[in-house]
């Protein structure tokens, strides 16, 4: 047992790692109890979407915390610090360079990628292919027992071969990001814990790593499609995103000029599309 974690628990098959890690939070678990998975028969991601992997395709886990400790308008602090160790250390079990796995707001986990030729574009084209999913909850905020259960999900020795017809012009997975390299999972697990540990005890003391976080993220400075709660969407440019809120900070395009700040409650979903309007968004979405 890693002394970082309170409980730790291996599944063959569960119905979803979230709903493992919630029970044991409203049951008292103490903070930080992790339930990892090798397959998932009712995962899900964000906006109540399905998400299944083949077993033996993906590491699939969730973690549970207790933050009082952590203001409650900072708690997406939670996922943003899960994500950033997930990306360090999947470089460095697939032998990926530095920062090659960048950050898709608010928390997906993404390659860029050659693709493509596409017309009217004279650039050499990229392709953003999505590696991993992560799906924060919480109950009780601002109150004496908040629990956050951040779920995450990375496609690892999963070949391209095998991605299912819908996803495959829009998913990747360590195995081919990494052009083949065999992806341990014990040893991903290991220095995903390990640098977890170093990043929850440094939110703890308010420390929490805005440049890696900033310098990740793959819509700044491109044009993206926003899809509101009701289902309305707006096509504007991300300009950045907010280290106080957590907000994606888009171009108004008013009169007044002023920069508006999203935050995840806000949006269903944002894309990335080219910013060459000629090109349907279709054929440019992730």
């Amino acid at each position: 047992m890693n002394d970082f974690l309170a409980r730790q628990e291996r599944f063959p098959v569960v119905g979803s790692t979230n709903d493992v890690v919630r029970d044991w939070l409203a049951g008292g678990v103490a903070e930080v109890c992790l339930a990892v998975a090798d397959r998932q028969s009712a995962g899900r991601g964000r906006d109540g979407r399905s998400w299944t992997a083949p077993t033996g395709s993906a590491l699939l886990l969730s973690l549970g915390f207790r933050p009082t400790w952590l203001e409650p308008e900072r708690a997406w602090r939670l996922p943003a610090t899960v994500t950033l160790a997930m990306a360090d250390a999947a470089e460095e079990v697939a032998g990926l360079a530095d920062h090659a796995i960048r950050l898709k707001w608010p928390n997906d986990l993404v390659v860029e990628t050659v693709g493509a030729a596409v017309p009217r574009a004279p650039e050499a084209p990229t392709e953003v292919r999505k590696l991993a999913g992560v799906l924060g909850e919480s109950v009780g905020l601002g109150g004496g027992d908040p629990q956050v259960v951040v779920g995450l999900g990375i496609n690892t020795e999963w070949p391209a071969a095998s991605f299912p017809d819908e996803l495959a012009a829009s998913m990747t997975s360590l195995h081919e990001a990494s052009g083949g390299r065999p992806i341990d999972h014990v040893a991903l697990l290991d220095a995903f814990l390990g640098r977890l540990e170093v990043r929850v005890e440094a939110l703890r003391g308010g420390r929490f790593d805005v440049a890696d976080w900033t310098d990740r993220q793959i819509t700044t400075g491109r044009v993206v499609e926003i899809i509101g709660v009701d289902g309305a969407s707006e096509v504007a440019r991300a300009v950045g995103v907010d280290a106080a809120s957590g907000a994606l900070v888009v171009e108004d395009g008013s009169a007044t000029g002023a920069d508006r700040f999203l935050l995840t409650g806000e949006v269903r979903r944002i894309r990335l599309r080219r910013s060459d309007p000629l090109v349907p968004l279709a054929a440019a979405e992730v």
